[in-house]
């Protein structure tokens, strides 16, 4: 693809281009040592509100994730920028890769690869081509070097198991990964993703291999080596507090199961079930869960260990629809409105929006309301919140307050997620 440069000279909000060159030297540097590199430029859609000189940064496609829909995709590319503060033009350089085909399986391993010195090197020789697709107005104020960020997570090395396509969320992709453990220890995890929203996990557990008494001979990808997951821990961090919020209503729920009634929960957003299998194995409740599309379902049957029976019930449907439905005594599988717990993890499908949950319908008056019908008079509704903006948070517990007389909230601690508990009455 030839591309005019020209049209590089000044910033265009949300302007994406995506091109290759050959590689001057692909024996320099491992990290660049494809005969072509791949070069995609992003400009912020967010506009500054006084004309300043514009901040511009590059950051080089750690090697083995370039087909990673972190690095290869414009929402991905999109995320990346809106987590930089101030960035109006994110540069990524990484080398070209042929993308892996839909629903076809990996069994190549992916893994870190980090040489200080060499990235040093990398980046020095980099820096007239990165000047060159800079906006002019970022050297007015005698700015002579372009600055490399570094993308840094705890990931040491990964395998892609599947790629498949569901009906309504598009691109699926399970992998296993091995990540850095906090004591030093290794730690084994299996993750599921859309393509719609690259940098966010929707699901992560722990695996165990089986039949392995030392984890050093333990290799993600070894034929030799079958993993199964472990349902009894959450490792997303939010999870927890989510949990933990049963505690406001545990009297409640003893009196429940004293008197002979097992505790209900109603999980909108199955994903793999992590959620919904700690639920019922760990805490005994029956689980309804809602699912909009089967692809997902089917995924987390095969892999994430969802399990379908008399205690956990599973549904292809629209969550804030389904909700609806038993609010207005529609019967829906038989099921009875009268629920202990509602748990929403649903993300925002818009990638404009960055990293967000749940959907802004979500937040709709007669939604509130048809979920407060639905509970138990000592019930609580639970719902996992990575706000798009302080505004945009403040909007929420506003219209959350005007619905439900008591809301508390938790501070996740990890700068996106806040947890939100709304009580149908007051304790």
């Amino acid at each position: 693809m030839e591309v005019d440069m020209s049209i590089l000279e000044t910033l265009q909000p949300s302007r994406f281009l995506s091109f290759a060159i050959p590689n001057p030297d692909p024996t320099l540097n491992p990290s660049l040592a494809s005969p072509l590199i791949r070069i995609a430029v992003l400009d912020s859609p967010i506009q500054p509100s006084s004309p300043l000189i514009p901040s511009v940064a590059a950051m080089i496609v750690p090697k083995h994730r370039e087909s990673d829909w972190i690095f290869s995709t414009e929402s991905g590319h999109l995320q990346l920028l809106l987590s930089t503060p101030d960035i109006q033009r994110l540069i990524l350089i990484g080398q070209e890769q042929q993308p892996i085909i839909n629903g076809s399986s990996s069994s190549s391993i992916h893994r870190r690869w980090i040489d200080p010195d060499s990235l040093n090197n990398l980046e020095i020789s980099l820096q007239p081509l990165v000047i060159a697709l800079s906006p002019k107005s970022y050297f007015h104020n005698e700015n002579l070097e372009v600055p490399f960020l570094c993308f840094e997570d705890n990931i040491v090395c990964s395998l892609v198991l599947e790629k498949c396509i569901g009906n309504f969320v598009g691109e699926i992709l399970v992998e296993d990964v091995e990540i850095e453990g906090s004591d030093q220890s290794r730690e084994f995890r299996r993750r599921l993703r859309f393509k719609r929203m690259p940098n966010l996990v929707q699901t992560e557990i722990r695996i165990v291999p089986n039949k392995v008494s030392c984890l050093d001979s333990v290799d993600i990808g070894s034929n030799s080596i079958e993993f199964s997951p472990d349902l009894g821990v959450l490792v997303h961090v939010y999870l927890v507090p989510m949990v933990a919020s049963l505690a406001l209503i545990g009297s409640c729920i003893e009196k429940h199961v004293e008197s002979g009634l097992r505790p209900k929960a109603l999980c909108l957003g199955v994903g793999g079930g992590a959620l919904v299998g700690f639920l019922k194995t760990q805490l005994d409740f029956e689980v309804v869960g809602v699912e909009v599309d089967e692809e997902v379902l089917r995924v987390a049957r095969k892999y994430f260990g969802l399990e379908d029976g008399d205690l956990v019930r599973v549904h292809v449907r629209d969550g804030m629809e389904f909700m609806d439905r038993l609010a207005h005594g529609d019967v829906v599988g038989n099921i009875v409105p009268q629920f202990d717990v509602i748990m929403v993890d649903l993300d925002s499908d818009d990638p404009r929006n960055g990293v967000s949950a749940p959907p802004i319908e979500f937040f709709r008056r007669d939604v509130l309301l048809a979920a407060r019908s639905v509970l138990r008079e000592s019930g609580i509704f639970v719902i996992n919140v990575i706000p798009q903006s302080r505004s945009f948070y403040e909007k929420l517990i506003h219209e959350f307050q005007e619905v439900f007389p008591e809301l508390y909230e938790i501070n996740v601690g990890n700068v996106e997620n806040f947890v939100l508990i709304a009580a149908k009455a007051l304790p």
